[in-house]
């Protein structure tokens, strides 16, 4: 967590790669709308097309969106069996794959290897790692988020996505709707203290909207931001679910880039004091060392 009493919102999109539609709307979004970062499936079919657009997109915090389920692996599947289906894909069981994660050593062991492997591949981006989240948030399974801690600091991780959103909140912006309870407590304080040395946001906006963060709901939001540090995260496509081959039925893609680059919610922005931002944007800055004449000195 920050601290700050200011009203910051990082606007992320979650599955940057999947698809070229995907990468698309994430263009549009970072440079006629609201989004502020893009979270990177280093697997994706569009992985290329999204490094290239990053690379061209200097305001874009880039992070790493590890992909456990609902894809393919970084490592050959013949290296990780305990994790992968006969078609070489992630198992899509996620009770049976939590269970194994849990009390196999051997899957442990692969799970291991493979968040590495995904770490290594948005390494060899050259990109800077501005965050770290998972795919199903599947770092809430606490052998992942240990890993994903653990392993994060050897590539240079300062910032994790704490899916912690509030109920209150998210009812009172949208009373036709109200959001299923949760039961999450529990893992999300695992969650808080394996991230304890990383920056964190202080809640999070877009589960109970899954695929349907339209522009009316952001609008019911933005006036009941609290302080600190907010995070709403984002599914954006230039297509709808039926045209993309890895989409989730059912979700608003279209809408959703309509709602990033609505003129309403950047005004409805400004007029509320609510300053965008990215989670590289608060890494402090390394502090030089003392002499011992008092003067500072650079570390070598």
């Amino acid at each position: 967590m920050t601290g700050n009493l200011a009203r910051r919102l990082i606007v992320s999109a979650d599955d940057f790669g999947v698809d070229v539609r995907v990468n698309e709307a994430v263009e549009i979004a970072a440079t006629e709308g609201i989004l502020t970062s893009a979270s990177l499936m280093v697997g994706g079919d569009a992985a290329d097309d999204a490094i290239t657009r990053a690379w061209r997109l200097p305001s874009l915090a880039v992070g790493l969106h590890l992909t456990l389920a609902d894809g393919r692996p970084v490592l050959s599947p013949a290296r990780i069996p305990a994790l992968v289906g006969r078609d070489g894909r992630f198992r899509d069981g996620l009770f049976g794959a939590g269970m194994r994660w849990f009390f196999s050593p051997e899957a442990r062991r692969q799970l291991k290897a493979e968040i590495h492997a995904q770490f290594k591949a948005f390494a060899k981006t050259g990109l800077v790692l501005d965050h770290v989240n998972a795919h199903k948030h599947l770092h809430l399974h606490p052998t992942i988020g240990e890993l994903v801690a653990e392993i994060g600091g050897s590539y240079g991780l300062h910032a994790m996505r704490i899916p912690a959103e509030p109920r209150r909140i998210v009812a009172k912006a949208d009373p036709a709707q109200r959001p299923p309870r949760t039961f999450l407590a529990p893992v999300l304080t695992i969650l808080r203290s394996k991230a304890a040395h990383l920056i964190t946001n202080d809640r999070v906006f877009g589960l109970a909207w899954s695929g349907a963060v339209t522009e009316e709901r952001l609008l019911g939001l933005i006036p009941l931001l609290p302080p600190g540090l907010n995070e709403l995260y984002t599914h954006p496509a230039t297509a709808d679910a039926g045209a993309m081959a890895h989409a989730v039925p059912g979700y608003h893609y279209r809408e959703e880039l309509a709602a990033l680059t609505s003129p309403r919610v950047k005004a409805a922005l400004a007029a509320h004091d609510i300053r965008l931002e990215r989670f590289s944007a608060l890494v402090p800055e390394p502090r030089p060392a003392v002499a011992d004449g008092g003067h500072p000195t650079a570390r070598a």
